[in-house]
């Protein structure tokens, strides 16, 4: 029997339920296996590169450490291999403690309830993947304001684009135009490292025109190919500040050649002020202008009701947190619902986020969702990219309708 070389660590105060695991772990063909009845001894493995585990099967509820104290000290370590949870908590409990490991950066692969089967512990194992394969933890780099006002002036920033499926028929409506930073020596940069400097330093007017202009672009040149398709751009608070906006964007879109109403201009409930005296005026003049207005990650702000009274938004998206997963979560089903009721009695178009797995698919179609976006469907991609992807969903989406 082949040995997969995956060390794995079994920690667990149970004697049996170590043995239990070993063998099961051993039929499967995993013979690295060391088991240990607490977490101090653990974490002397733990502390030699040498017998550093690659996944740990981690029981929550030990005596001499709880499962959550010994996370903890799997982050001082900087712990960079995978967990699997195998305890008899319930399930609320096992959840809070995924979500507990994954806010350290600690890669959680699921969790099982004792006993563990073998099929349930195969099919955690078989997400696991080599550190050097997933996203390296190393501390992100941070960029000077002037490197990202060259960056926009020298046209580094670019443009991908995030496809979104109608649930009931498969047909791609539209894309989100997500931005990065084609930078010259680190590569493509996401926005989680720029779009902060920008606001921070003034920059985000400059940087927003930038995408605004080259989706409006990409938008013609798929109008021109027979592809008529809905292009949802993301602003920031900070745009909605000058109402000198509403007339830029009217531009940009004028000079491609673009109909308003083929735009969807998102944005993020959270980021919305207090004071939305000017951000209403903004938002409302877009709307009559006829470009389309989209409340994003809604569900995990204070102040979603509010929003959704005093501006007119065509679509609501449900944040990802509440989606993928949901199918086996009752608490994140009763979340998703009540999103997907406000938005049906409101008569607002549902957009279900971070689709990731045909379950989560399944999911949405079945709750009557309008449309999904995530990486089931596809990740973000360049535009010339788009159409050479069209034939590879509607494969994807002819499979799925055979497993309803």
């Amino acid at each position: 029997m082949e040995d997969f070389t995956i060390k794995i660590l079994a920690l667990d105060d149970d004697p049996f339920m170590l043995k239990l695991i070993e063998k099961m772990l051993a039929t499967m063909g995993y013979t690295s296996v060391v088991t240990c009845e607490g977490g101090l001894a653990a974490l002397e493995l733990i502390g030699n590169p040498d017998n550093s585990p690659d996944l740990i099967l981690l029981d929550l509820n030990m005596p001499e450490m709880d499962g959550l104290e010994f996370v903890r000290h799997l982050v001082e370590r900087h712990y960079i291999g995978s967990v699997i949870l195998v305890s008899g908590e319930d399930e609320r409990m096992q959840q809070a403690a995924e979500k507990l490991a994954r806010a350290h950066k600690i890669t959680v692969l699921g969790h099982l309830h004792k006993p563990a089967t073998p099929a349930g512990l195969e099919a955690l194992i078989g997400k696991w993947s080599a550190p050097a394969q997933r996203e390296l933890r190393a501390d992100k780099k941070i960029y000077a304001a002037d490197e990202l006002r060259a960056a926009i002036t020298n046209g580094e920033l670019v443009n991908y684009y995030q496809p979104k499926v109608v649930t009931s028929t498969g047909r791609v409506m539209g894309v989100e135009a997500l931005v990065r930073w084609q930078h010259p020596r680190d590569g493509l940069v996401f926005p989680d490292q720029f779009i902060g400097l920008a606001e921070a330093h003034g920059l985000i007017d400059d940087l927003t025109s930038a995408v605004l202009i080259a989706a409006f672009a990409q938008a013609r040149l798929w109008q021109d190919a027979g592809l008529m398709l809905q292009v949802s751009v993301n602003l920031s608070v900070d745009n909605l500040d000058s109402v000198d906006f509403v007339d830029r964007v009217v531009g940009f879109a004028a000079a491609a050649g673009v109909p308003p109403q083929m735009i969807m201009l998102e944005v993020t409930e959270t980021q919305l002020m207090e004071d939305l005296r000017t951000p209403l005026e903004i938002l409302t003049r877009l709307r009559l202008k006829r470009f389309r207005l989209s409340i994003d990650d809604f569900g995990i702000g204070n102040s979603s009701l509010a929003q959704l009274r005093d501006i007119p938004f065509d679509e609501l998206k449900i944040d990802q947190s509440f989606v993928h997963g949901a199918c086996n979560n009752e608490k994140l089903w009763a979340m998703f619902d009540s999103c997907l009721g406000l938005a049906q009695q409101l008569r607002l178009e549902s957009v279900a986020e971070g689709v990731e797995d045909r379950a989560d698919w399944d999911f949405v179609r079945s709750r009557g969702c309008d449309i999904a976006q995530g990486y089931f469907i596809a990740r973000p991609m360049p535009g010339a990219a788009f159409v050479e992807w069209l034939p590879t969903w509607q494969r994807t989406f002819a499979n799925s309708k055979k497993h309803v």
